[in-house]
């Protein structure tokens, strides 16, 4: 296991923390239209300025950067063994 190894591994597992600490910071959406995705026009109107809505993107970005992430640690793997 390299120095290459090692970092990647150490930020893998500090993304995904951090994705568990958005995830658990943004409130629990309730009744029929959170399983659908749906949303009052109120909440879409101010959707960009709320807090919510800032969990929400960054814990989309902290997704993808882990899913890359994972991607780059599998190859690393594969082509230093």
């Amino acid at each position: 296991m390299g120095v290459i190894d090692i970092i990647c591994g150490i930020v893998l597992i500090l993304a995904s923390i951090m994705v568990i600490i958005l995830v658990s910071m943004q409130e629990s959406k309730r009744g029929m239209s959170a399983l659908t995705g749906g949303q009052s026009e109120a909440v879409n109107r101010n959707y960009g300025r709320t807090r919510d809505a800032m969990l929400v993107k960054g814990t989309k970005i902290l997704t993808a950067i882990f899913f890359i992430l994972t991607i780059v640690v599998s190859i690393i793997d594969k082509f230093t063994v």
